[in-house]
């Protein structure tokens, strides 16, 4: 058991590189994790270590003491970095890591930088009566839709640990406790920038703008008006990353301006889920009770995030209010065509269109709306389309996606009639199809259960069955096709819960 914090350690070194903890003081706040009682490892992404540059051997060895916390590796600066944020339309001016420590950032074999995060290491000073810790199915699921994410192509914050506590979190119940190590381009947020602009702490802005064009965006130091620039290229990988979304069916859940990334990463993955059955309406976040994060609201709370971006940056873009208004409002309002491109686009590929027709969005939306009239399951239809491209005998398959089999085919003739004129042989359309069209995806009921059998039974067999799956989810896996199908009525999840 280790009853006490350890510090550099030797072996436990990491390549620590860090930058975020050269920025004002008032920007975090320095914490060191809190111990715990008896960490024991449940999972480490050797993979994702190694492309980081760590010592995986000193990981298997020291990981459970590292990832918990107990073992601060030497280089570490561990702090909690400060934000605020609009929490469902409302404004908090501090929120800040109530139970997220940042122990430092590495530079990955690929010359890029990552944040290596702990979540659920004890409290800070921004836990506003919190306990700073986190449970164990919380961490299990931002471990399984993290790296299932990651899999299907989609830029998202990383998993590199998961590891049990040995101590209890009170919740509703009494839950074990375990902490969550997230790797990130950054985690610096809309919010960040917020709590800084509610300050009215300009100069604050500026150095956290010039933080962000450095690490993320270092070809805008040349442009004429480098925080216009900053603000457009955010735009634009928000707008690419929210339709990717929407290509597989994703439901963030909680999109707080706090939890969107200046970086165009997915992170937080509490309430989100993947939906089953297609009806933009859906919502599964329980704390989401009017439905401003569904589905389909997606791309226009995408907006709105970024109009509040915008406004943190006005003293920047111009001295002048009025031009600086004006030139934000601009980029505002091409988020949408931004995101009408990247969204069609995507479906384009998704029902197998190399070119580019004026009637290809109305094929579209006649197939999203023939699909929610007829109940189906989102995942497995745009599966099977894409077996139909290359081979008519599949047509059985894909008729059977719909309450009334035969009313596909309308569409299927209109949908013929156009592939009639694209270029591409059946064999490489159906090819196409299969790379953006996933076999499998983090079903919710597949993720309760591995959850729930870690909880109840210690059983993390599920747990690493449904992330080999993932890993891989453009492959058809015969041996593992169980985890294609939808949800039996009774292992339908309605509420997913966000676990702090």
């Amino acid at each position: 058991m280790t009853s006490a914090l350890q510090k550099n350690r030797p072996g436990a070194a990491f390549p620590f590189d860090n930058s975020y903890v050269g920025l004002p003081p008032h920007f975090f706040a320095a914490q060191a994790p809190t111990a715990v009682a008896e960490p024991w490892l449940i999972k480490l992404n050797e993979a994702l270590a190694a492309e980081l540059g760590l010592d995986v051997e000193a990981l298997r060895r020291d990981g459970a003491a590292i990832f918990s916390g107990n073992l601060v590796p030497e280089g570490a600066e561990p702090l909690a970095m400060a934000y605020a944020g609009h929490q469902f339309g409302g404004f908090s001016p501090q929120l800040g890591d109530g139970r997220a420590i940042l122990l430092g950032e590495v530079v990955g074999r690929s010359g890029k930088r990552y944040d290596i995060q702990l979540k659920g290491a004890g409290p800070t000073p921004f836990s506003r009566r919190g306990d700073g810790r986190a449970a164990i199915g919380p961490v299990l699921r931002e471990y399984i839709i993290s790296e299932a994410m990651f899999a299907l192509g989609i830029p998202a914050t990383r998993a590199l640990a998961a590891v049990t506590t040995g101590e209890p979190v009170y919740r509703e119940e009494v839950l074990p406790g375990a902490v969550f190590t997230r790797v990130a381009a950054s985690h610096v947020r809309v919010g960040t920038f917020q709590y800084f602009a509610a300050r009215g702490d300009t100069d604050g802005v500026r150095a956290l703008a010039d933080y962000v064009i450095d690490r993320h965006y270092p070809a805008l130091k040349e442009a004429e008006n480098p925080y216009l620039a900053l603000f457009e290229a955010v735009s634009e990988r928000q707008a690419a990353l929210i339709a990717r979304w929407l290509h597989v069916g994703f439901i963030h859940g909680v999109m707080n301006t706090d939890n969107m990334t200046v970086s165009g990463e997915t992170i937080d993955f509490g309430p989100c889920a993947f939906m089953d059955a297609y009806d933009p309406a859906t919502v599964f976040s329980s704390i989401d009770q009017h439905g401003r994060y569904a589905y389909a609201n997606q791309p226009g709370i995408g907006q709105w995030n970024l109009a509040r971006l915008g406004e943190t940056l006005l003293p920047l873009i111009d001295a002048e209010p009025d031009g600086a208004v004006d030139k934000a409002n601009i980029v505002i309002k091409s988020y949408g065509e931004r995101f009408q491109a990247h969204w069609l686009a995507g479906m384009r590929e998704k029902i197998g269109l190399a070119g580019e027709e004026d009637g290809d969005l109305d094929l579209v939306q006649a197939l999203l709306s023939l699909m929610q009239a007829q109940g189906a399951d989102f995942t497995p239809t745009f599966r099977r389309l894409s077996d139909l491209a290359g081979d008519d005998a599949a047509e059985p398959g894909f008729a059977a996606s719909f309450r009334e089999p035969d009313a596909r085919g309308a569409w299927l003739a209109q949908w013929r009639e156009r592939l009639s004129r694209d270029p591409q042989t059946v064999t490489e359309r159906a090819i196409a199809m299969r790379r953006v069209n996933p076999a499998f995806i983090p079903r919710n009921h597949r993720v309760e259960q591995a959850i729930e059998a870690a909880v109840e039974n210690g059983d993390f067999s599920l747990f690493e069955a449904l992330l080999s799956v993932l890993s891989k989810p453009y492959d058809d896996q015969p041996a593992f096709v169980a985890y294609r199908e939808p949800p039996k009525p009774d292992e339908r999840v309605l509420a997913t819960f966000c676990g702090t």
